[in-house]
Parts: C-alpha cells; structure tokens; sequence
C-alpha cells in the first residue's frame, strides 16, 4: 500500500468549476485514499436552512444549525452520500436553487469554524490517508497536508465546464453567477485563488480530464519524494 502505515493528506483548494471534485475523487481512487467534498457540507447546511425555514440572514441561527445537524457523508469516492438528519438529501443539495444560496452559509464565521472542525475530525478518523477539497484546505484545514495544492483554470473554461456539467440547463448569466459571483463572495472570507507558500498550483485550462489527474499525482509524488502509482 502506499506509504503503508504513514499520513497522506491530500489537500486540494481551488474555484467554481476547475474541476476539483471529478479530479480529487479520481486522485482518491488511484491512491487509495477517502475522500472528502467540504463543500458538500457547505450544501447540506444551506439545504437544512431552507427546508426549516432558517433565515440565511440570522447568522445566529445559520451558526447553531451547523452545530446541532446530523451531517453524514460517504467517504469512499464514487460513491457519494450525503444525509441530513437521517434524509438523504445527495441529489437535492445540488439544485440550483442551493448553489445560489450556498455562499452565504460559507461567508457565515460561526458555521464555518464548526465545518472546519468537523472536517479535521474527518481527516483524523480516516488516520491522515485522505483526499480532501475545497476552499480553505490547504491553508486552514490541513495546513500540515504531505501535499497541497490548488487547482486552477481560466475563466471560460471554468464556465464552459460548469455549462457542461449542468447540461445546457442555465443560460450564460446563471453560469457567470454560480461560477465567478460565487467566487467573489467566498473570497470575502479566505483566499483559495493565490497559493500559499509550499502550495503547488495545477492550471488545467489546456488539460482534459486525465491529463489532469496526472498532473496532480505528480505533485503528490513530487511533494512526498516517493514513487506513486499513475
């Protein structure tokens, strides 16, 4: 196994539509590793405020419903599961309708110091061998990562990749929204776009999808000096 009883963290941070979560649970899956999407917890409080009625405004009750929820996930990438009290709310947290008001439960302190330490207790439960990816990964979650990096790509390829994902179903203003207007208002509270140092960056503005996720077991493989699988 690789790095057989070691740590391996892989953090990975990066914007809307580079890729990340395609990329880190493929990296996952060739590593051997768990894998964790933060940002579908993000989703999952924003889904549990909705469905309740929580106004997204009340940073309060935004803050108190991030600690009491009952938040599971599946770590095993390609098989994804995320409940909510118990509901499995996988498909539902991906409506539009979440991706428009997800930013304001991630601008939210309080909801997402307790996000954070629940995502360090994940790492912690899965014994540091782990692929983790969001927006703060490599500098607040796991700082200490064996590998960090960012995952970037230019503005029309985010945009193109993000109208491909959702299948022609929002119009160029509704992407330029979901994409850049949800970047603009989490970078409001941590910067995931400018590599911190010993952070790697990866543009895969020019690279398809498996080049890519070469392009980031290389980084691994650079950043632990050890021979990985490709």
């Amino acid at each position: 196994m690789l790095r057989q009883g070691k740590p391996l963290v892989v953090a990975i941070d990066g914007p809307s539509g580079s890729g990340k979560s395609s990329v880190s649970k493929a990296v996952a899956q060739r590593l051997g590793l768990a894998y964790l999407d933060t940002g579908a917890m993000y989703r999952a409080v924003t889904w549990h405020c909705l469905n309740g009625r929580i106004d997204l405004d009340n940073a309060q009750a935004v803050e108190s419903a991030a600690r009491e929820i009952r938040l599971e996930q599946n770590l095993t990438p390609g098989e994804e599961f995320v409940k909510v009290n118990g509901i499995t709310v996988t498909g539902p947290i991906r409506e539009p309708k979440i991706s428009a008001a997800v930013s304001t439960v991630a601008a939210n302190l309080g909801a997402r110091a307790e996000l954070i330490r629940r995502q360090k207790a994940i790492i912690a439960e899965c014994h540091h061998r782990i692929v983790v990816e969001g927006r703060d990964i490599t500098t607040v979650v796991a700082p200490n990562a064996e590998a960090r990096l960012i995952l970037t790509a230019s503005e029309e390829a985010r945009l193109r990749r993000r109208g491909l994902q959702l299948g022609g179903t929002q119009t160029q203003a509704q992407l330029k929204e979901q994409v850049l207007g949800r970047d603009a208002k989490d970078s409001t509270v941590v910067d995931f776009r400018r590599a911190a140092d010993g952070v790697f960056t990866v543009d895969s503005s020019n690279l398809d999808f498996e080049q890519t996720i070469g392009a980031v077991i290389t980084v691994v493989r650079r950043a632990v000096h050890e021979d990985l699988p490709a």
